[in-house]
């Protein structure tokens, strides 16, 4: 199963990510170890991406798309994979869109997990982490709106809408649920 995983800072992508994985029986991708791998095993791409990073820049687009075209030709993801912080932007979406279509594959749902903005701003602060201040937070909320959530809009037939609302557990519980497993 090819799953994007879409929601807010603060949904819970990550950790649901993980759940997916490991019930699904697929490779949890995430752009965040992407560069980490990439860049602590020095590839080509680690360094370019260093070079943006070191900057303070973003690493742009065509870098992130080349390291996730790169991951998802690997043979654990021949049966699917859940890609959690990618795409972020139309443009991402498009080349991930392309990517696929290469190998005669395509995604089987973009799960996005719904969570009100007041109860990502809690669990975010509630991390204790020293970037997690609310300016700060409500920002990347700003920057999700108007870069990531135009992604519904285009998956639209492919999305399915899940409650992020509960328990670990419960959320993973709706969304296996909705994907029909």
């Amino acid at each position: 199963m090819r799953l994007v995983l879409l929601g807010p800072p603060g949904a819970g992508k990550g950790t649901q990510a993980e759940l997916l994985s490991d019930k699904l029986g697929v490779p949890h991708i995430s752009t965040g170890n992407l560069f980490r791998a990439n860049i602590d095993q020095q590839t080509p791409l680690g360094r370019e991406a260093q070079k943006y990073l070191d900057a303070g820049n973003l690493v742009p687009s065509d870098v992130t798309n080349r390291m996730v075209e790169s991951r998802i030709a690997e043979p654990d993801a021949a049966n699917g994979f859940v890609l959690d912080g990618y795409p972020r932007t139309v443009d991402q979406a498009e080349a991930l869109e392309k990517m696929l279509k290469e190998s005669s594959r395509e995604l089987d749902a973009v799960v996005s997990i719904v969570v009100p903005e007041d109860v990502v701003v809690a669990r975010m602060l509630g991390r204790g982490r020293a970037d997690d201040n609310e300016g700060v937070i409500r920002n990347r909320l700003r920057v999700y709106r108007e870069e990531t959530e135009p992604l519904l809009d285009h998956y639209d037939g492919t999305v399915v809408a899940v409650d992020g609302v509960g328990e670990v557990d419960e959320v993973n519980e709706r969304i296996l649920r909705a994907l029909g497993r």
